[in-house]
């Protein structure tokens, strides 16, 4: 697959910040200086808006002070290195994606080991992904979309949020499983990406339904499918991919939190607990569901299978297509 890097600089489409109840606070916990929630990705993104979040409870259930830092660049490596040097006492947070698990796969920079060098202390929320074409285009279906593309794959170009974001690996699966060979344009984030597909600069692009679903009103995007089992509540009229001619086609983006390694173990279990009593609040429970987010509550180990489980099916998919990082 050949490609070119559009070194674009908006952020990562988003949600807006996720206000919470105030709560009584319970013991402080750690006292002394504030907790940085770093957030390698800019504000306004979904992962901002769960880092404050995460920020906001942290204060509000356990008493500390909490700061969100966003340590922006390299794919969102500048954020994660700065939390990989940071000592593990408590003081510092990650929140972010799937991108965590899977950037040293993709990137050469990357040199740390996201299963040992960090500790995991939650996942809070995950988003289907979702196919859409510029509206510039006559196809309507994800078949014409293949069709077209095999017949003239230079008039076609696929837009690709960040390196290692899920939408990133879906593309590769979706080219794999369809043996096109597309241009990807490699983007800093969804709105730069989308932008353009809009304008028609770029055809098609797979991301975050929260991000993109809101910009299929108007007739310059259009749906052509969702990677889930089933049809989404929030977009009924948009087929699954397996609907569309891709079965079994499934991914979705997800958001979590995590700790430098040797970060004590009562710290990581104290905010995978106020995690989940946040996520199963009705309050937030909608307005996640209002962006075509799910929240997640499961525990640090069931978090860490999942993990495992998501950093093999991406290395097995790399390595189907030999893919070398970048």
């Amino acid at each position: 697959m050949q490609r070119r890097h559009l070194l674009a600089s908006a952020a990562a489409g988003g949600i807006g910040l996720l206000a919470a109840p105030a709560l009584r606070a319970q013991e402080a916990w750690p006292r002394g200086r504030p907790i940085r929630v770093i957030c390698p990705w800019p504000p306004g993104a979904a992962n901002d808006a769960l880092a404050r979040l995460t920020a906001q409870r942290l204060q509000e259930k356990l008493g500390a002070t909490a700061v969100v830092e966003n340590r922006t660049g390299g794919a969102g490596l500048v954020g994660t290195n700065a939390v990989l040097q940071a000592a593990p006492d408590g003081f510092t947070l990650l929140a972010s994606a799937f991108n965590t698990a899977v950037m040293p796969l993709v990137l050469k920079g990357a040199t740390f080991d996201p299963e040992r060098d960090l500790e995991v202390m939650a996942r809070t929320a995950q988003a289907p992904l979702v196919m859409v074409m510029t509206g510039q285009r006559p196809q309507r279906t994800l078949a014409e979309v293949i069709a077209a593309a095999r017949d003239r794959p230079r008039d076609w170009n696929f837009a690709v949020s960040s390196l290692g974001s899920a939408g990133h690996l879906a593309t590769i699966e979706f080219l794999r499983r369809t043996g096109l060979d597309i241009n990807l344009v490699t983007y800093r984030g969804t709105q730069p990406a989308l932008s353009d597909l809009m304008g028609g600069n770029v055809q098609l692009l797979i991301d975050p339904s929260f991000a993109l679903l809101p910009a299929t009103g108007d007739g310059r995007v259009r749906a052509l499918g969702i990677a889930t089992a089933e049809r989404s509540t929030l977009a009924p009229s948009v087929p699954t991919m397996a609907e569309a001619g891709l079965p079994g086609y499934q991914f979705q983006s997800w958001y979590g939190v995590w700790a430098p390694k040797g970060t004590p173990a009562e710290i990581c279990q104290q905010v995978n607990a106020l995690m989940q009593e946040t996520m199963r609040e009705p309050a937030i429970v909608d307005r996640l569901k209002n962006q075509v987010l799910e929240p997640v509550t499961e525990s640090i180990e069931q978090t860490r299978r999942f993990i495992g489980a998501e950093i093999s099916r991406a290395t097995e998919l790399l390595r189907s297509v030999n893919y070398q990082p970048e």
